[in-house]
């Protein structure tokens, strides 16, 4: 909004020059994000504790300790993190972005698909919400239609083809069957987000790492002369996604503020479906799918670690972990909730950098 509204008065006064630039955009969206949660959090916190007297509930076979340091801690927490990006976004970005309203989309929708589980969570006082075949469903669905979307709005090849990090230029051609590969992108980093929150602070943090390198790659990838320079492909567009991820990052601060051990609100499935599905949008639209595997590689951990532990235990009857998801094993084994929240995060971080190594490895 505030791009449309000043940039075009640049010549009238020169400081507007500054809302042309991606750059200074990016960061106003990260600061707008930031204010947003900080001043809106305590407001939206205290609500949520009126409307959940007994908070989220409790698995009751998790960890025993959940049931003690967790009781009574109010969860839709995300809510914060999409008002704040969402306000960010629609004031900094290029509102004439097609790739901007995908993911806006696509957060929206898997924060309502989320914010439904949470609620079906709290009226029945059980920590299964949704069905998980209706909670797919739906998310089968918003995907599919994103991934029709940005199959429309991507030129040439790029828009049915797989790129292959370390090579240049290998692209894998799909046609339409591509649409089934952003489908599972954009479904599997959204749960695999969701399986990651379970301890405070465990899966906001890992996923401003993946905001911030995907704010980098979205740069890269949207500049010719970069990009050509990197030899990764060219997304005409797609830096403008920069703004979005800026705003990502700057609402995770802000929410990681009340989130923090012990948290005073839990972002829920409204928070980590949403995030989840916006990443992997993301990385669907600067042809980084693969990358994000290694960017994402905590959130793909996790996701292994609960796959083997099922499939464990249904052919041989006996469980790999002690619990699944990972963080949950690592409970067990006594470690104590900050110990493994700060070594995920470090664990994330190497992560990070190696899949932004991927584009100087040609």
């Amino acid at each position: 909004m505030l791009f449309h509204l000043l940039a075009p008065l640049a010549d009238q006064f020169t400081p507007f020059n500054l809302f042309r630039y991606l750059t200074f955009r990016s960061g106003g969206a990260i600061v707008t994000a930031l204010l947003i949660t900080f001043l809106m959090g305590p407001r939206i916190i205290a609500w949520l504790k009126s409307k959940q007297a007994e908070g989220q509930p409790i698995r009751l076979d998790g960890p025993e300790s959940h049931l003690i340091r967790k009781k009574g801690t109010p969860t839709m927490g995300g809510f914060l993190i999409l008002l704040a990006l969402t306000i960010s976004t629609l004031l900094w970005a290029d509102l004439t972005n097609g790739y901007v309203w995908v993911v806006i989309l696509v957060t929206a929708s898997f924060g309502g698909i989320g914010f439904f589980d949470d609620y079906k969570k709290l009226t029945k006082r059980s920590s299964s919400g949704l069905s998980g075949k209706k909670k797919l469903v739906a998310e089968i669905i918003v995907a599919a239609i994103a991934g029709a979307l940005i199959m429309h709005l991507t030129r040439g090849p790029l828009a049915t083809t797989l790129a292959v990090p370390f090579f240049k230029n290998l692209l894998i051609p799909f046609g339409w069957f591509f649409l089934l590969i952003s489908i599972f992108v954009v479904v599997g980093c959204s749960n695999a987000v969701n399986l990651t929150d379970g301890l405070d602070g465990l899966a906001i943090v890992p996923s401003m790492f993946a905001a911030g390198s995907f704010a980098l790659i979205a740069y890269l990838a949207g500049n010719a002369i970069f990009a050509n320079y990197l030899q990764i492909n060219h997304v005409p567009g797609a830096g403008e996604l920069t703004v979005f991820c800026g705003a990502m990052v700057g609402a995770g601060l802000g929410f990681l503020w009340f989130n923090a051990p012990p948290a005073m609100v839990f972002m829920g499935d409204t928070g980590s479906l949403s995030i989840g599905g916006a990443i992997g949008t993301i990385s669907v639209i600067t042809k980084h799918e693969i990358v994000l595997a290694i960017i994402g590689g905590l959130f793909v951990l996790e996701t292994v670690s609960v796959i083997v532990q099922v499939a464990s235990f249904k052919l041989t009857g006996r469980r790999v972990f002690r619990m699944a998801p990972l963080h949950h094993h690592f409970e067990k084994k006594g470690w104590q909730e900050p110990t493994i929240v700060i070594r995920f995060w470090i664990i994330a971080s190497i992560l990070a950098l190696a899949g932004l190594s991927t584009l100087k490895l040609r």
